[in-house]
């Protein structure tokens, strides 16, 4: 049953399973009867069909580990919009807060005093980005929807913060290239984002489920991603990722999260 699904797969992007190349829009390779798609976010052809749940198809890259969405099974542009439109964070929210002070609090025992940082992603309610200014940074908004200002991508910041972004990345090694571009030398990238942890649980995994994730990273994924960009990785509790760039000196690396 599993040729049979991947051989499917491969046709709805443009190859068959009889030794034939892909087209060069596919993404898929042929490798000894097996059939590679290029992997969104170490973009190495080395992803192989791992599970079909509800009609979907992911792929597991041997790479970097990463987990995605078959490309071809997305939502279309105006259903995402909707579904993010339906969102609806307050800043006020102490529950909201508390949530969010798993990446806040090893970033900002991280920062030196009155740092400019940028928060990608930011939504409808930018409550990061209320915490970290109470905590005397000055923070940059943007978000494609909600604060769609470009005017804010023409410079470099001391920190940027993802908190549940880089799962709706469809092409997530372009938008790391492009964070990296915005940060200063010394300057750390701060994600959150549900760890792939039991591929038993997979299915059942609420954060699968929600129509809009299309990537899944492991703890090995950010390790994998920070070599590639010689960025310093520490997890200092799961679903966190803090990406430090290189500088002449050093920051402190004590604070985990509580």
């Amino acid at each position: 049953m599993l040729i049979v699904r991947v051989e499917r797969v491969a046709r709805r992007h443009g190859q068959t399973l009889d030794g034939m190349g892909p087209r060069p829009e596919s993404g898929l390779r042929h490798r000894s009867g097996v059939c590679l798609m290029r992997c969104p976010a170490c973009e190495v052809a080395a992803a192989r069909h791992f599970k079909r749940v509800d009609a979907r198809d992911y792929w597991r890259c041997d790479t970097c580990e990463a987990t995605f969405l078959d490309p071809g099974q997305r939502l279309d542009a105006d259903a995402e919009r909707t579904y993010y439109r339906s969102h609806h964070n307050d800043p006020a929210d102490p529950s909201y807060r508390q949530f969010l002070a798993r990446l806040a609090r090893p970033l900002l025992e991280r920062l030196l005093p009155a740092q400019h940082g940028l928060d990608y992603g930011c939504g409808p309610g930018p409550a990061l980005a209320a915490m970290l200014r109470e905590a005397g940074h000055t923070v940059a908004l943007y978000d494609p929807l909600f604060f769609n200002d470009p005017g804010v991508l023409s410079r470099r910041y001391a920190f940027i913060t993802c908190t549940e972004v880089v799962e709706h990345f469809y092409e997530p090694a372009q938008e790391f290239r492009r964070l990296d571009s915005w940060l200063e030398p010394g300057g750390v990238l701060a994600v959150m984002t549900g760890f792939l942890a039991d591929d038993a649980r997979f299915a059942d995994w609420h954060y699968r489920r929600d129509p809009t994730h299309v990537v899944f990273y492991r703890e090995a994924t950010f390790h994998h991603l920070a070599s590639r960009h010689g960025w310093r990785c520490e997890i200092p509790c799961p679903n966190v990722a803090l990406l430090f760039k290189p500088a002449g000196s050093a920051m402190p690396t004590t604070a985990r999260c509580r």
